[in-house]
């Protein structure tokens, strides 16, 4: 599959290989992947080529939607077990997107430009890769069998939506959790993401954030608490913020407001909400540490928040199974595996937290278990795994080479001191006033002096929604070429336009040793037609900063993995090549704010002028209706000084 271009793959037949470990097979014959492990290297393929070679790879051991292929999209779907026990599954499509099937204006991608790439050229293929959810899948196949492909691309509200361009720059364009009714927490569809998008090899991924948990946006939430939005766990960096939000506006307004000081903030909030300072001094009581502003307290609490039992500490007792070992306990029913870790963890507390030899806690379980193939599963699988309110330590006796086991209880996790008097739904709940009474509702707040800043800060915070993740900064498939007997240069093309030259990001040719500088324009040329939407007649005719001939070696002449610049021309002018509007819908934008290009937020045109501004910078509410008739406030003066000339 691997030696296939996009434009030129033929239906995929079925792959011979993967992990048996993590593939099983349904008794219709269907192929079953372990969500948990799936995209990680060699699950279902190992991933060695460029992102659209890796694309063809991974499609290879995918479901061929019947009734696909006479429509203008291409379909496969896979079939992921989320857990054995009891039995829950999703499906992961994967939609292929040629430019030629689509309509002049939807070629045109609108996140790229939001993100700032409007200077990308349209790529030949989109592949989105979409986990739908119950409501959506029903949505979906409530149409034709044939019409699946594009209702899934079209809907709303799937667990996961990405979307990929085949030069490996892609988008995330939907991620719904549990709050939205799905079964699969956030963070475990973000996990899967993020491992689809190492594993592909992308190049860079934008996301618009935001992300909500029960009416608090995250982003203005993590960012002071940790400096930080909530997807910067996984790699995403401010790329770009609406209403020319910059990214040092952005870190001075989360400064000011992780600076705020909660005595001034109690000042004036005790009035109004007299329940906050029991709030503020619960909280100070069960930290070791003073808690002085609002980023020690937001820090605080959302540190607290994951280790916590569901009550308090003080009536929960019993023992949670942790829901990894159901997974992976097919020998055993779940009972029988829960009285095991029940046993295990009373040996390791009548050890009274000191540090114990495996062999020690084995043969005290053994009292109760005969089964010692159990024991060692439970043993093998509980390491530094929280089960009910302990965290059950495991290491390396450095000097003895043995393992050795411990618990610890998780409130010293995140330094609290001794008893631990709030559960997890009376903690969410203090987080949510905590929110409310500060970040949103502000109306304590108005004439306190205080509210200028909280309010300008947070609106910046909140206009910060453009977060890009660089996961490659170059193509890097060395290892698949060396297996091929070739070496790898980095070439780009450069494209002269009427207004403006593009120079497309950087491809990784593979050529022999022995190969010639004519061989090497004609890779170049094939690899960048198939790659790009307005080329396909493109001929290199020179290399810039490199006199060569065309039988030249290339390798005589630079060493490998170096880069290249082509010139060329040919470019299909039929074709409009870049990834803004022009030719398609031609906007000028000058907004007060100051922005320039279309951020995605919502906008109005003047009726005289036709420049465009967002609805926010001319006091248009969101709530409020586009006025059918609207002039700005540039022509409406104008227009009263001709009214004031005799």
């Amino acid at each position: 599959m691997a030696d296939l271009i996009p434009g030129k793959r033929r239906r995929p037949a079925a792959a011979t290989t993967s992990s048996s470990s993590t593939t099983t097979t349904t008794s219709r014959g269907d192929r079953v992947f372990r969500f948990k492990s799936f995209g990680k290297n060699g699950h279902p393929t190992h991933f060695l080529g460029r992102f659209w070679e890796n694309v063809e790879a991974l499609l290879g051991f995918g479901h061929w939607e019947t009734g696909e292929s006479s429509n203008r999209f291409r379909c496969w779907s896979f079939r992921l077990q989320v857990q054995r026990h009891p039995p829950f599954h999703v499906v992961l499509f994967v939609v292929e997107e040629p430019a030629e099937a689509a309509t002049a204006a939807a070629r045109h991608c609108k996140q790229c430009q939001y993100v700032g790439w409007g200077h990308h050229m349209i790529s030949n293929k989109r592949y989105h890769f979409v986990l739908p959810s119950k409501e959506t899948m029903m949505a979906a196949s409530s149409n034709s069998k044939s019409m699946l492909s594009s209702r899934l691309m079209e809907l709303q509200g799937h667990i996961l939506h990405g979307v990929f361009h085949s030069n490996g720059f892609g988008h995330l364009l939907c991620l719904n959790g549990l709050e939205m009714g799905n079964s699969l927490p956030g963070y475990i569809v973000m996990d899967f993401w993020d491992r689809l998008c190492n594993a592909l090899k992308a190049r860079k991924v934008s996301l618009r954030d935001i992300a909500q948990n029960k009416g608090m946006e995250l982003r203005l939430l993590h960012s002071i608490a940790y400096g930080q939005p909530w997807f910067a766990q996984w790699g995403y960096k401010f790329s770009r913020g609406a209403f020319k939000v910059t990214i040092q506006m952005n870190q001075r307004a989360i400064e000011a407001l992780q600076a705020l000081p909660l005595s001034l903030l109690l000042h004036h909030l005790v009035s109004a909400h007299p329940h906050i300072p029991f709030i503020f001094s619960k909280y100070q009581s069960l930290s070791i540490h003073p808690l002085h502003t609002l980023q020690d307290l937001l820090q605080f609490m959302l540190n607290l928040k994951s280790p916590l039992p569901a009550q308090n500490s003080l009536q929960q007792h019993s023992h949670t199974l942790p829901a990894f070992l159901l997974e992976n306990s097919s020998r055993w029913s779940p009972k029988r595996v829960e009285m095991a870790v029940r046993v295990i963890v009373e040996a390791l507390k009548r050890a009274e937290f000191r540090w114990v030899s495996r062999q020690e806690v084995r043969d005290a379980a053994r009292i109760y278990i005969g089964d010692t193939g159990l024991l060692d599963f439970v043993l093998k699988s509980l390491g530094n795994h929280v089960v009910g309110n302990y965290l059950v330590r495991r290491t390396l006796n450095p000097v003895t080479k043995v393992l050795e086991y411990c618990l610890q209880d998780v409130c010293s996790s995140v330094q609290m001191k001794p008893r631990c008097i709030v559960g997890r739904a009376e903690l969410a709940k203090d987080i949510s006033n905590v929110y409310k009474y500060i970040l949103g509702d502000q109306k304590a707040l108005q004439a306190k002096g205080i509210l200028p800043t909280l309010t300008m800060a947070s609106e910046i915070i909140l206009d910060s929604k453009f977060l890009v993740k660089e996961y490659m900064t170059e193509p890097q498939v060395k290892t698949k070429l060396e297996t091929e007997g070739k070496q790898h240069i980095l070439c780009t093309i450069r494209v002269k336009r009427q207004e403006a030259t593009t120079t497309l990001p950087y491809e990784c040719i593979g050529l022999k040793n022995n190969g010639t500088i004519d061989e090497l324009k004609r890779e170049v040329e094939r690899n960048f037609k198939e790659m790009y939407w307005g080329l396909s007649r493109f001929v290199v005719e020179r290399i810039v900063d490199l006199e060569a001939k065309g039988r030249d070696l290339v390798f005589e002449l630079m060493e490998v993995g170096g880069k290249l610049v082509f010139e060329g021309s040919g470019e299909d002018e039929g074709r409009v090549l870049i990834n803004n509007n022009d030719g398609i819908e031609k906007r000028i934008m000058e907004c007060v704010c100051g922005a320039v290009e279309d951020d995605g937020e919502r906008m109005v045109a003047c009726d005289i002028c036709e420049i465009w501004q967002h609805t926010r910078c001319v006091q248009i509410p969101n709530e409020q209706q586009v006025p059918q008739i609207f002039i700005c406030n540039r022509c409406d003066q104008e227009i009263a000084l001709l009214h004031s000339l005799p």
